[in-house]
């Protein structure tokens, strides 16, 4: 009877994975392009994983992926398997859809049979036969070896952000009063670049400076939730964006993925660029907010008569437009997640006149005709949020150039 039940319960969900597959992928999608949906659905829709956690994840599935699809495909150097382990014959979508598999139950083991329902729907779209054998065996190897090189890569330890007492320096604020749990991302081993104090930033401005009193009374006047200088059209972008960031940009690049009809070995390059940029952009990001601990708008204004700045006054009950996350202001997070993927979609396409609509979970639509506006906007935007100072935002989108700089030079080049 045990078994009868559990069999009619894997029935049940190999036929619910079926009828999503059927609705949610879209034409022409590749296995890479299906399994982005499954593994962002898998880490941030189910696992409830926040931001940076899930970019860090995102870039292990995607960069295994990769690495299946190209040791077949070939036409790129790797990224942890160096040599082909199969012919130009044997199946990529086999491979990517494994190597995606195996990741994705190694970082959330408690959705095995959802993504192996998964799974299964994704090898019965593919003939049976020695090239699908070949290609799930590299898929294997590939997970296997993205799996070895992320154990005891930092992830999941103890550090939590100081808190400050002393003006300029972070404390945890409203909405939660929260000390970020996972604060251990700085500590996290980089995919790309050497180290996470790499590229480090210059920093927020000092209290007594103009600069800062210029930031200070910008974020007050524009960002507060009872702002009176926020037109609507800032307010409706500050709440589109407010939206999981990775998981507005996975919508966003599988539609310029289809739109573009990348075959499967692109696509796998284009993922595996974005999130191991962004993977590292995290990473750096978190390290930068541990150095400088530089406390946010709604602590700054409410005791701003601590700050030495005769330019500055303090309001005791300014709220921002958006609420806080739990960690310090400098740089922005949103902007190392947004920076890496305009970066990568610019170097990727090799222009910045990409053009397109997206709509939120909340029903919010934005529309953008070049990448460099949708990046110039988001860092108005977490201004208009009032959740950052505007060097937060310019430095964190500069730290994404030059993590995707030091990428375009090390990785991926073209296989000789």
């Amino acid at each position: 009877m045990r078994s009868r039940v559990g069999r009619t319960a894997g029935l049940v969900v190999l036929a619910a994975a079926l009828a999503a597959f059927a609705t949610a992928t879209p034409a022409r999608a590749s296995s890479v392009t299906q399994w982005n949906l499954n593994a962002t659905n898998a880490l941030i829709v189910t696992a409830a994983q926040p931001p940076p956690v899930s970019m860090l994840h995102l870039a292990m599935v995607h960069g295994a992926v990769y690495d299946a699809v190209n040791a077949i495909d070939g036409g790129y150097e790797g990224y942890l398997l160096t040599s082909r382990l199969a012919t130009p014959f044997d199946s990529q979508d086999a491979a990517a859809a494994t190597a995606a598999y195996r990741v994705l139950v190694n970082i959330v083991p408690a959705q095995q049979l959802v993504l192996g329902a998964q799974y299964a729907v994704s090898l019965a779209m593919i003939p049976d036969g020695s090239q699908k054998t070949r290609g799930i065996a590299v898929g294997e190897a590939a997970a296997a070896a993205m799996i070895a090189a992320r154990t005891a890569d930092g992830r999941f330890g103890p550090f939590r952000f100081s808190i400050g007492a002393v003006p300029g320096a972070w404390r945890p604020v409203l909405p939660g009063f929260v000390n970020d749990p996972n604060a251990w991302i700085k500590d996290v081993k980089p995919f790309l670049i050497e180290s996470s104090s790499q590229f480090r930033t210059k920093g927020p401005h000092e209290l007594t400076s103009p600069q800062y009193a210029r930031e200070f009374n910008e974020v007050k006047s524009i960002g507060s939730a009872a702002s009176t200088t926020r037109t609507a059209g800032q307010t409706n972008a500050s709440r589109y964006w407010a939206e999981h960031p990775p998981r507005t940009w996975a919508r966003i690049v599988r539609a310029m993925d289809v739109e573009h009809g990348l075959s499967t070995a692109d696509s796998a390059r284009l993922y595996a660029q974005i999130y191991l940029t962004g993977a590292d952009a995290a990473i750096t990001v978190w390290d930068d907010k541990a150095h400088w601990s530089f406390w946010r708008p709604i602590t700054a204004i409410r005791e701003a008569d601590t700050d030495g700045n005769a330019a500055t006054a303090a309001d005791p009950n300014w709220l921002p437009l958006i609420p806080n996350p739990p960690y310090p202001d400098h740089p922005s997070g949103h902007l190392g997640v947004s920076g890496s993927h305009v970066e990568t979609l610019r170097d990727f396409f090799g222009t910045d006149k990409l053009a397109w609509s997206d709509t939120n979970t909340a029903g919010l639509t934005r529309s953008y005709t070049r990448l460099s506006d949708a990046l110039q906007e988001i860092v108005d935007l977490r201004v208009w949020s009032g959740l950052h100072f505007r060097a937060a935002d310019e430095q964190a989108a500069h730290i994404t150039e030059q993590i995707a700089k030091w990428r375009k030079h090390h990785y991926f080049r073209p296989a000789r």
